[in-house]
C-alpha cells in the first residue's frame, strides 16, 4: 500500500524538515511514530510522512500529491491543542481518504467523559456514579454523594491533571480539587465515586468483528494495602517514581471464574455504544465482588512497541508488524 504517516508537532515544522525513524526515535515524545514508521517499511509499504502543527493546507496538498491508499493517523493535536483531535479524521473524511483508527464521532463521545458515562449507563454498563462541576458555574456543595470521590478534568488524556490530590475524602476536598481544575487546568471537573479494585486495561482491535486482547493490569507492588491505588500522571510516566513504589504494567493476574468472558462481553458493548472501530483501549476496575466497572474508553491509544496495547497484542500472538498490518487492513475495509 501507499501509506501516509500523519502526526502532530508541538511547534511548526522547519522548512524542508524531514522525519526519519531515527530522528523520531531521538524525540522522547515520538516513540509511536518511530515504531510505526519502521514497521511499515519492514512490511514493504511505500511510506511518506507529514508532521503538522497548524497548517491544514499541508494535509490537503500532501493527500492530493501522494494519493495514499491509507493515512496512518497518529495526529492528536492541532495548534498543540488536543481538543481538536476529532477534527483531523473529520478532515480526512472530507478528503475522502481512508485512515486508521477512530472516526470523529467516536473521539468526540469518548473525550466527553460525562457524556460517555451517560451513554454506557443507558446500555446497562456499570460506570462510576458521577457529577460534573462546570468551570463557568462551579458546584458549591454536593448532596447525597458517596465518599471517597475521585476528581479529574473532564477531557483529560494520559492521566494529565491526575495526582494524589485527585482522591477526595469529603465534600471540602472535592470542591477544593474541582476549583484547582477550573482555575489551573481551565477545565470542567468530573467528580465520580472512587471504585476500589484492580486496574485493568483491555485492548480491542477490528471493525465489525472485534478482537478483544488479553487484559493488562497496573500493579502497585510496594504501596501499602490501605493506600488508594490509581494511575496518577507520575504513576504512568515518571520512571523514578514508578521504581520507588514498585508500580508496573504487565499481563493481568489470574481473574476469577467467568470474569474473562464478562470482560469480553462488556468490551464489545462499550465499543458498539461509543461507535469505536479500529483500535482502542478500555480502562476498567474489577471490584472484590467480581464486578467490572468501566472507567473510560480511549480510542487510538499509543501504539509504541513497549506500550500496553502492543504488548497485549503480543500476548495474543500478534507480533508488532502483524498488528500494524491488521490496523491498516481494518482501515481499508471501512
Amino acid at each position: 500500500m501507499k501509506v501516509l504517516v500523519l502526526f502532530d508537532l508541538a511547534r511548526p515544522p522547519l522548512p524542508d524538515e524531514s522525519f526519519s525513524a531515527r530522528h523520531l526515535r531521538d524525540d522522547e515524545e515520538k516513540p509511536t511514530e518511530a515504531d510505526v514508521l519502521c514497521a511499515l517499511r519492514r512490511l514493504n509499504h511505500t511510506v511518506d510522512t507529514l508532521a503538522i502543527y497548524d497548517d491544514i493546507t499541508a494535509v490537503t496538498d500532501k493527500v492530493r500529491e501522494f494519493s495514499p491508499d491509507v493515512v496512518f493517523n497518529l495526529c492528536m493535536t492541532m495548534h498543540d491543542d488536543r481538543s481538536h483531535e476529532p477534527n483531523i479524521p473529520a478532515l480526512l473524511d472530507l478528503l475522502r481518504v481512508r485512515y486508521t483508527g477512530a472516526r470523529p464521532e467516536s473521539i468526540l463521545l469518548c473525550k466527553d467523559k460525562a457524556l460517555a458515562k451517560k451513554i454506557l449507563h443507558y446500555h446497562r454498563v456499570r460506570v462510576a456514579r458521577f457529577v460534573v462541576s462546570p468551570k463557568r458555574r462551579p458546584l458549591r456543595k454536593l448532596t447525597r454523594f458517596v465518599y471517597p470521590a475521585f476528581v479529574k478534568p473532564i477531557g483529560s488524556e494520559a492521566s494529565d491533571g491526575i495526582s494524589q490530590a485527585s482522591f477526595a475524602r469529603d465534600e471540602g476536598e472535592v470542591l477544593e480539587r474541582a476549583r484547582f481544575i477550573h482555575e489551573k487546568l481551565d477545565s470542567d471537573a468530573l467528580i465520580e465515586e472512587y471504585i476500589v479494585g484492580r486496574e485493568l486495561y483491555v485492548g480491542v482491535l477490528g471493525q465489525r468483528r472485534l478482537t478483544v486482547l488479553p487484559p493488562r493490569e497496573l500493579f502497585f507492588d510496594q504501596v501499602a494495602d490501605e493506600v488508594p491505588k490509581f494511575a496518577t500522571f507520575k504513576a504512568k510516566w515518571d520512571d523514578a517514581y514508578r521504581k520507588k513504589w514498585g508500580i508496573r504494567n504487565g499481563p493481568a493476574a489470574p481473574l476469577p471464574d467467568g470474569v474473562s468472558e464478562q470482560l469480553a462481553k462488556v468490551t464489545r458493548t462499550v465499543c458498539r455504544a461509543l461507535k469505536i472501530v479500529g483500535f482502542a483501549r478500555l480502562d476498567m476496575r474489577l471490584t472484590e465482588a467480581g464486578e467490572l466497572v468501566v472507567m473510560e474508553a480511549n480510542p487510538n491509544p499509543s501504539l509504541a512497541m513497549e506500550d500496553d496495547y502492543a504488548k497485549a497484542a503480543r500476548t495474543a500472538g500478534i507480533e508488532y508488524d502483524a498488528l500494524i498490518q491488521k490496523i491498516l487492513d481494518t482501515a481499508k475495509a471501512l
